[in-house]
């Protein structure tokens, strides 16, 4: 398995998530300690992307998901905006 730190996983993502697409693991630390795995996907594993994009446009649609206190995110955005 191969080992990278954070800004080599940043500066080369791309050249990574090939890497992980022909099958390699790597493991990525910050300041040695790891904190991320990338890994491919199991066979199967991508599931029903089109439910999932219907279940994204319903949410927005009844206006987002609520967080925390029964608020949306768009009511926590606005919230945010007025400090």
């Amino acid at each position: 398995m191969t080992t990278v730190g954070t800004f080599e996983a940043k500066t080369h993502l791309t050249q990574l998530l090939g890497r992980v697409a022909r099958g390699e693991r790597i493991l990525i630390t910050n300041r040695g300690q790891p904190v991320a795995m990338l890994v491919p996907p199991e066979p199967g594993a991508r599931g029903d992307v089109a439910a999932v994009v219907r279940e994204m446009l319903a949410a927005r649609d009844e206006g987002g998901p609520t967080l925390g206190k029964g608020l949306t995110a768009r009511q926590m955005r606005e919230e945010g905006r007025r400090y």
